[in-house]
């Protein structure tokens, strides 16, 4: 049965019971049949062409192949062929659902795998003909044609943009003579540049064509590899000879022949209707494929990151692929691409290659490309909220290390240049979703990963993660007290590896865990380091149990302490909850759905990572909401704490005070004092910046500039103010915020920017302070005292001097950076792609060359078909 056929009534007939599908936790719990693939054919191509179900029956030998091949390595996701003829080959077989509109848009030759491994890196100028005669639907259809070719284009790839009349225009003047990276920005910025375009005038090609021949002979920061010169127009009337004797006649080996159509043996498609502009652009890769395909080059690629369309999951993945084709002698120099197969492999798997535990709580791995762009990184936020909806951001899979690990420059080009070493820097970072800045030493190591274009680097930072404490327990004893209801391990870590055998995937982490300590599942490969030091861990806490319950049990137990809990490097937390969830505070506290406050792949819990950072005995506060207190004491290998309600502490002040405001900033609320404390160093201002923002679009917005928080960045703050008198009384943490919560206004559109916001560290060594502000008529008194044992301040100020014409509040919205173009055209380091194939001497053409929008007769010469 073929995918997208049709019954009698015009419905799409459905996969019947020939093909029956069970939800599989392995493909993200889709419903899928991995004892056969199946074929998924777009809506734009037709699926009873004699051309596609020959070359669906030839592919059919894959399915044994893709099943081999999970048997043999069941961590193995999907598996699939990509058809030169638009066909999809997917294994295991899933069900494919039309839209709305009853179409299914997916082509799996648009896809950055297929692309790839179909071609070697290109340098690609677009000339587009924009006189007069180009006017209407063919104006429209060129510009279409333009943002496909585009589309073509990835990170390794460079393009420049020329309109020509009766003269030439770069349709960007600040790129003017050279060849920028495709990279998506870029990409973005050209097609919007090709909106604003307008016909008029009379065709002179050739000063348009001597122009982009300039380029491709005198740039030498492309790709150094395949060129090309696309040509889109409604008609050549001029006589080219002369241009290509100069540039390209006749012992030019050096340059690519180009020309256009059969003039210069090379190719042309006719486009007649939007229609047509996608099927007819691929053509040009296939093309650029021959080289690569007579030689028969297995080149294996590697993808940048992406997220999974088929399973439709919001997991970061990457594609290694390989171009099939056709080894016919007969054919052989006709170079014939069949296709592209490739497999996806999860990146969360690749980044389970380095142990969370052995890296400490501030300590990561991150994995970046050639091109300096990031696969995987803590840091790394791909996803935004969009009302209630998590959405990709635009630019996801662009993220440059330097925009994460803006520090130093020299660790970023050390590793694109597939360097292997270490360095040791002083980093300004942030935890808490970049609310709380911190100062650390991180010591980076890095190497490049053979036979990839990707780097791998690991921090530790120091004081963290060079020393391993281990202890020696009994199993026997340590299952006694894993057993326990209050204990959980970290669900996300890898104790045992449930993956391999298809039977084990059933078993959750700690299930895994307990089976082979137990000897069920003695062929459970599982990590013995960890697991010591998980036993070791829930024996010397388990007096805790106890102590909680008796707590409990006692009359000393507070009414508002909700939640007192530990944590172990090993990832192993004991809970214990003093009320229900109906009463408690802050409800979400250490629930699967509060990923930022348990221990994750990617890191250690945030309530852990400001322990650690915290001076030794003292106990830290901070707002796990509006109303929820936290209150933590760092030990050497754990941190214990309580949550409790915030009006616990509001009894304390009960007796001075009138009225609580949490969660906003010191300095927006009196920003007089703020700046007086500043001006006297107990705290310090500190510039954070955020390269993965997201800000109204000035294109539709008026207030554009003026970038919108969201959800992540809204901040919470212990600040307790209350109102006695003439004296206001309040409570506010020693590391202030970075954000002034706000009610988030809806927008039409957001789009990436980058962002510079301030944040506030305290100094110490300052215990207590007083001074007197001159306000116009009045002076305001303040008192500042270092609550011992916390991170508390004491902030006592006169409440009736009012001081806010002469000091506004201190503003700690983040502002939109504002760039020149020139930025966009400048080139970061980068390292080119091993593989390049951009000539053999059995092509016939070795370069393509235009697009026909209109009609042409033969009498053009050049363009020798039309509408």
């Amino acid at each position: 049965m073929l995918i997208n056929t049709l019954d009698g009534d015009g419905n799409y007939v459905l996969l019947g019971g020939e093909f029956p599908l069970e939800e599989n936790e392995h493909f993200n719990k889709l419903p899928v049949n991995t004892q056969q693939s199946n074929i998924q054919v777009p809506t734009n191509v037709y699926n009873k062409d004699p051309n596609i179900l020959n070359a669906v029956y030839n592919s059919e030998a894959l399915n044994d192949v893709f099943i081999s091949n999970f048997q043999r390595d069941p961590t193995l996701t999907w598996q699939y062929f990509g058809s030169s003829f638009g066909f999809f080959r997917i294994y295991p077989g899933i069900k494919w659902t039309p839209d709305t509109n009853g179409v299914v848009a997916f082509d799996c030759r648009n896809r950055n795998w297929y692309i790839q491994a179909a071609t070697s890196p290109k340098d690609i100028i677009i000339m587009v003909d924009i006189s007069g005669s180009m006017k209407g639907l063919k104006i429209t259809i060129a510009k279409h044609t333009i943002n496909t070719i585009l589309d073509t284009l990835g990170e390794n790839d460079f393009v420049n943009v020329i309109a020509y009349t009766d003269y030439v225009r770069y349709v960007e003047s600040c790129f003017k003579g050279t060849l920028v990276q495709a990279d998506l920005d870029n990409r973005e910025h050209f097609k919007l540049l090709v909106e604003d375009l307008h016909v008029k005038g009379e065709a002179k090609i050739k000063n348009a064509l001597k122009e982009s021949f300039k380029i491709l002979n005198e740039v030498c920061q492309g790709s150094m590899c395949n060129q090309a010169i696309m040509l889109i127009t409604d008609g050549a009337m001029e006589d080219f000879e002369s241009v290509f004797e100069e540039f390209n006649w006749p012992d030019h080996d050096q340059l690519y022949p180009f020309w256009i159509a059969c003039n210069n043996k090379g190719y042309y498609t006719h486009i007649s209707t939007l229609a047509d502009v996608q099927e007819n652009v691929m053509e040009y890769l296939h093309v650029l494929s021959r080289p690569m395909v007579i030689n028969h080059d297995h080149d294996i690629i590697w993808t940048e990151a992406y997220m999974d369309t088929v399973a439709q999951s919001l997991l970061l993945m990457t594609s290694v692929a390989m171009p099939v084709f056709s080894k016919k002698k007969e054919t052989l120099s006709h170079g014939i691409l069949l296709g592209v197969v490739g497999t996806d492999i999860p990146l969360m798997e690749v980044m389970k290659l380095a142990p969370r535990y052995m890296l400490g709580p501030h300590g990561y791995a991150f994995l970046i490309n050639n091109n300096g762009y990031i696969l995987a990184h803590p840091d790394l936020r791909p996803l935004y909220k969009d009302g209630k909806k998590l959405k990709p951001k635009p630019n996801y899979n662009s993220v440059d290390l330097s925009e994460v690990e803006w520090e130093d420059k020299d660790l970023r080009t050390a590793m694109v240049r597939g360097e292997t070493g270490s360095i040791t820097l002083d980093i300004r970072a942030s935890v808490d979703k970049g609310k709380r800045p911190i100062y650390l030493v991180n010591n980076y190591f890095f190497t490049d990963i053979d036979e990839t274009p990707f780097s791998f680097g690991m921090v530790l930072t120091k004081g963290h993660g060079s020393l391993m404490f281990m202890g020696n327990v009994s199993v026997e004893e340590g299952l006694h007290d894993l057993t326990s209801p209050d204990l959980t391990i970290a669900s996300e870590w890898t104790y045992c590896v449930t993956d391999i055998d298809p039977a084990h995937r059933k078993y959750t982490q700690f299930q895994a865990v307990i089976r082979y300590l137990l000897g069920k599942e003695p062929d459970l490969e599982c990590d013995e380091m960890l697991l010591q030091q998980m036993l070791f861990d829930a024996v010397v806490t388990a007096p805790l149990e106890a102590y909680w319950n008796a707590l409990m049990l006692s009359d000393r137990l507070e009414p508002g302490m909700e939640t007192a809990f530990l944590g172990m490097r090993s990832g192993l937390m004991r809970t214990m909850r003093y009320a229900g969830t109906e009463t408690r505070v802050a409800k979400t506290f250490l629930t699967p759905s509060d990923k930022d406050n348990l221990f994750t792949i990617d890191h250690f819990p945030l309530w852990y990572r400001l322990a650690v950072e915290n001076t030794p005995g003292r106990f830290l506060y901070y707002p796990v909401n509006d109303k929820g207190l936290m209150s933590y004491e760092s030990v050497l290998l754990s941190a214990v704490g309580v949550q409790m309600s915030l009006a616990l502490l509001e009894k304390r002040f009960w007796a001075t005070t009138k009225q609580v405001t949490v969660g906003r900033f010191f300095g927006e609320v009196d920003g007089s004092v703020m700046a007086a404390l500043l001006k006297m160093g107990m705290f310090k201002k500190v510039s954070l910046f955020d390269y993965q923002a997201m800000c109204k679009n000035s294109h539709h917005h008026a207030s554009g500039a003026r970038p919108l928080l969201s959800v992540s960045f809204i901040t919470t703050y212990l600040l307790l103010k209350r109102k006695w008198g003439s004296i206001h009384v309040a409570t506010g943490e020693v590391t202030l915020s970075l954000f002034l919560a706000h009610k988030q206004r809806k927008v039409e559109a957001l789009q990436p920017c980058d962002t510079a916001y301030p944040g506030f560290m305290y100094d110490e060594s300052v215990r207590e302070a007083n001074s007197l502000i001159k306000c116009g008529r009045c002076q305001k008194m303040f008192v500042v005292q270092q609550v011992p044992d916390s991170n508390l301040v004491l902030i006592v100020t006169q409440a009736d001097c009012d001081c806010s014409r002469q000091f506004g509040p201190i503003s700690l919205q983040p502002k939109e950076i504002k760039y020149i173009l020139q930025l966009m055209k400048s080139q970061k380091a980068r390292r080119r792609p091993e593989s390049c194939h951009s000539y053999h001497p059995k092509v016939s053409v070795r370069f393509l060359g235009c697009v026909l929008t209109d009609s042409c007769t033969e009498s053009c010469g050049v363009l020798t078909s039309g509408l």
